[in-house]
C-alpha cells in the first residue's frame, strides 16, 4: 500500500538514505498519483540527493494538486536557489509565505534570495553563499549529493521514452519533443530562469519527465508551447542574444558568443571621423520614459497593467491578500482585503452566466 511505502520512505530519509527514499516515494506515487504530499516529500529527498531539476518538477506537481501546500513552495524555492534561479525561488517563497502565516523560515530564505539577487546584479559585494536544507540551514555534508552504497551495482540510464531535439534563432530556442497523439491536457510545461520542466502524464503509462538545466537564461513570461498531433513544440525566449552550443548547461561549456542580429531597414554608410559624435544620454532616457508613459494599452494588457500598479504600490497585507486569493481561487478571484481572506480559503468564482467545474483526471 502507498501508506506503507510512504512510511518506509520517511524512515529511509531520516537515516540519510536519500536515494532509497526517492525510490520508495516513486513507488508510493505510482499507487496514489494524486497525493500532493508524496510529490512534496519526494522533492525534499531529491534536493538531498542533488537531483535539483527533479525536485523542482515534483514541487510543481505538488502545487498543481494542492495550491495551498506551503511546504511545496518552500522546497521549490530551495531547489531553485541551489540552481541559482534566484528570481524563481523568491516568487515561490513569497507565495508559500502568504500561505504559512508566522513561518519564519520563509522570511529568512526570502532575505537570502534578495541578497543573492543583489549580488548577481552587482549591487553588493559578493559574500559566501549560505546553503540551505529543505527546512533550514544545512551542514556542509548536506550540500553534496548522497552517494550510493559501495556494493550497489550501477544501472545504465533508461532510454528516454520520447526523442527530442532543438534549433535556435538569435532571439529564441525551439525545443521539439516527438510525442505523437498526446492530448494537450496530459502535457505540463513549466519555465524557470534557466530551467525547463516538461511532464507528459498519459493515463496507464509511465510519466515522462524532461527537466534540463538550460545552457543560458530565458524569459519565462515570453516562453510558450504548443501540443501538436505529432510533437510538443516549446519556444524559449532567450534572455541574451547568445549562441547556445548545447541545450543543457555543462560545467565545461565554452564562453557564450553573442549573436549579431540583423538591423531592420537600410542605413547609409558612415565613415570614420576624428571627432566622435556625442550622445545626449539624459535626453535619450527622458524620451524613452515619455514613450513608456504615453503608451496606450487595451484589453488584457491594460487590465494586467492596472493590477500590477495596485500590487506595486500596496502594503504587505494587501499583497498577501492578492496572492492568496488568486492562488486558492485558481485565478478567478483577486482580493485586496487581508482581513477577509486571511482566515479562510478563497473559493473560485465563475463569471456571470458561467459555472465552476473541476477537472477530473
Amino acid at each position: 500500500m502507498a501508506s506503507d511505502l510512504e512510511k518506509q520512505a520517511k524512515e529511509a530519509f531520516i537515516d540519510d538514505h536519500f536515494e532509497l527514499a526517492v525510490d520508495l516515494y516513486t513507488q508510493a506515487i505510482s499507487l496514489d498519483p494524486n497525493n500532493s504530499e508524496l510529490y512534496s516529500d519526494r522533492a525534499q529527498a531529491n534536493i538531498k540527493s542533488g537531483n535539483l531539476t527533479e525536485a523542482v518538477a515534483d514541487a510543481n506537481k505538488a502545487i498543481e494538486l494542492d495550491a495551498s501546500l506551503f511546504k511545496a513552495y518552500m522546497r521549490k524555492g530551495i531547489a531553485c536557489m541551489k540552481l541559482e534561479e534566484y528570481q524563481t525561488a523568491k516568487a515561490a517563497l513569497e507565495l508559500g509565505a502568504s500561505l504559512a502565516l508566522g513561518e519564519s523560515r520563509f522570511s529568512k530564505l526570502i532575505e537570502e534570495c534578495d541578497k543573492l539577487i543583489a549580488e548577481e546584479n552587482g549591487e553588493l559585494p559578493e559574500q559566501p553563499m549560505e546553503t540551505t536544507t529543505t527546512e533550514s540551514v544545512s551542514s556542509a555534508k548536506d550540500v553534496q549529493p548522497a552517494e550510493p552504497p559501495s556494493d550497489e551495482v550501477p544501472i545504465a540510464p533508461a532510454k528516454p521514452k520520447y526523442r527530442h531535439e532543438f534549433y535556435q534563432k538569435p532571439e529564441e530556442v525551439v525545443v521539439t519533443i516527438f510525442a505523437k497523439g498526446i492530448p494537450a491536457k496530459d502535457v505540463a510545461v513549466d519555465f524557470g530562469e534557466q530551467i525547463l520542466s516538461v511532464s507528459i502524464d498519459v493515463p496507464g503509462e509511465d510519466t515522462y519527465h524532461f527537466q534540463p538545466r538550460l545552457f543560458g537564461k530565458i524569459i519565462p513570461g515570453k516562453c510558450r508551447f504548443d501540443v501538436l498531433s505529432t510533437k510538443v513544440e516549446i519556444r524559449l525566449a532567450k534572455a541574451e542574444a547568445i549562441h547556445w552550443t548545447s541545450l543543457e548547461f555543462r560545467n565545461d561549456s565554452l564562453v557564450p558568443v553573442k549573436v549579431n542580429t540583423p538591423v531592420i531597414g537600410a542605413q547609409r554608410p558612415t565613415y570614420p571621423s576624428s571627432k566622435p559624435k556625442r550622445v545626449d544620454w539624459d535626453k535619450l532616457e527622458a524620451q524613452v520614459k515619455k514613450e513608456e508613459k504615453d503608451e496606450k494599452l487595451d484589453g488584457d494588457a491594460a487590465l494586467n497593467k492596472f493590477f500590477q500598479d495596485i500590487y506595486k504600490d500596496a502594503d504587505e497585507d494587501t499583497r498577501r491578500a492578492m496572492r492568496k486569493s488568486f492562488v486558492e481561487s485558481n485565478g478567478t478571484v483577486l482580493s485586496t482585503n487581508w482581513k477577509e481572506v486571511g482566515t479562510k480559503k478563497v473559493e473560485g468564482s465563475a463569471p456571470d452566466g458561467m459555472e465552476m467545474k473541476k477537472w477530473e483526471y
